[in-house]
């Protein structure tokens, strides 16, 4: 192992199993896939740039400036103020002057989802169905905040000097009215209930890159308990927002180069991550609700399961925290390593955390470690953060559908330390359709789920 890797034993360690055992009262379906991304809007123009091989960085275009190498970045570029308006969110476009860019993206994705599940609104009895959806914390574009800044600032030694005591004094004069409602993380949620009348569970999580699953593993629950029937699950998440991609310049390695050789996960040569932004939903339904509607059945939630690892010294152990989700969603869903069709791995070609997952993985996996196909869909489109998860998640789906794992871009060669069997090259036939799907954060949180196809 490298530096930064100790397997001592932690001092705080968390593990929730947030999916009941495959005997439960209900199995839980995947009846509905709507995305947002880079690769494209849409689960066909999706499916169409990750089976041809597209990469979905480029030149950022709907901002002036964002501060990632060459101003390149993931961008749904083809998501502008007026598609959004009169294509991906028609039904409530009157609500849009509340909403961010990436409270539009989820909606967009959720509303999507419903269509591509065959639910439309009424569908279902209000009460029985709910949503989860996860987000990060949103922040402000900064001209938003600067009449407001400079009202509160003192002029009297002929520079402007901030007073935190004027701040806030005059009601926040300078600012927009509904400033406030068009930040918060748990609006994707709130819109998306109100939109499609949804008023079972409702939920929001904010877990950077592990709430993807998360949410899933939620959602599996309420469908589980008997809380609801169908379950809107999703995410949504930036990176480029352009005071965000000051912060993971400072946090992150961020890669250089062609934009379509930049983010090379798991390779000996990989340099960085490349920031992007993205939504998908996935719609969780009851088996028996979905078989009784004759909805087409893209998967069946196996198991969940999550983790925190926290060192002695403070240090995240991102290994552990990965290995301990992983194992706690297999034997949820009763399998073991060997049962495995792929692993869907979180790898953003970082060059240290990429090691870390690759020895929770190589633990997990055992002796076989060296057989299992990995792949890893950030060589398409980067790091979007809370957004990144479920649009991973449906890259496998979708490639299952035929008969595929999706082939890594930008492997050629293997880690030294810690080398995985990298589906590259070409996509990889398969007639194994389970899969786990990982997360972890910087922080030493981890999610996992395991989808049998």
């Amino acid at each position: 192992m490298g530096a930064g890797m100790s397997m001592a034993r932690p001092l705080f360690v968390q593990i929730e199993l947030f999916c009941m055992s495959n005997n439960s009262a209900r199995d839980v379906v995947i009846t509905g896939i709507g995305l947002v991304s880079p690769l494209g809007i849409g689960r066909e123009a999706f499916w169409s740039s990750l089976s041809e091989g597209r990469v979905g960085l480029r030149k950022i275009e709907l901002a002036s400036y964002v501060g990632t190498p060459d101003c390149i970045g993931g961008e749904v570029s083809d998501f502008n103020d007026e598609s959004a308006k009169k294509v991906h969110l028609k039904t409530v476009r009157k609500s849009l002057k509340v909403m961010c860019r990436e409270i539009q993206m989820g909606v967009a994705s959720a509303l999507q989802a419903m269509e591509d599940a065959g639910l439309p609104v009424g569908s279902v009895a209000p009460d029985r169905i709910g949503v989860d959806f996860g987000a990060n914390l949103m922040s402000t574009p900064p001209e938003a905040l600067l009449d407001a800044v400079v009202k509160a600032s003192d002029r009297s030694s002929g520079h402007p000097i901030f007073n935190y005591d004027k701040w806030g004094a005059g009601r926040f004069d300078g600012m927009e009215p509904l400033w406030l409602l068009r930040y918060l993380p748990n609006m994707p949620g709130c819109h998306i209930g109100i939109a499609v009348d949804a008023r079972g569970p409702n939920n929001s999580i904010t877990h950077d890159e592990a709430s993807g699953c998360l949410v899933v593993a939620e959602a599996a629950n309420s469908i589980r308990r008997n809380r609801a029937d169908v379950m809107i699950t999703g995410v949504t998440g930036t990176r480029i927002h352009t005071v965000k991609a000051c912060h993971y310049n400072h946090w992150d390695v961020l890669a250089s180069g062609p934009a379509d050789q930049r983010v090379r996960p798991f390779d000996n040569s990989r340099s960085g991550e490349a920031l992007s932004e993205a939504a998908c939903t996935l719609i969780l339904e009851a088996r028996e609700h979905a078989e009784a509607r004759g909805a087409k059945i893209l998967g069946t939630l196996l198991g969940c399961g999550s983790s925190t690892v926290v060192n002695r010294d403070g240090h995240p152990d991102e290994a552990s925290a990965l290995y301990q989700a992983a194992s706690a969603a297999m034997a949820r869903s009763g399998i073991s390593a060997e049962d495995l069709g792929h692993v869907n791995a979180c790898a953003s070609g970082h060059p240290r955390r990429d090691l870390y997952e690759a020895a929770g993985l190589r633990r997990l996996l055992g002796s076989h470690a060296d057989s299992v196909p990995v792949t890893a869909i950030k060589s398409y489109m980067g790091s979007a953060g809370s957004g990144g998860g479920l649009c991973e998640l449906a890259a496998s789906l979708l490639a299952l559908q035929h008969g595929v794992i999706p082939k890594t871009l930008n492997y050629s060669t293997p880690d030294s330390e810690s080398p995985l069997n990298v589906v590259h090259g070409e996509h990889q036939t398969t007639t194994n359709g389970v899969f786990l799907k990982t997360s972890v954060t910087r922080m030493g949180q981890a999610s996992a789920v395991v989808v049998k196809v």
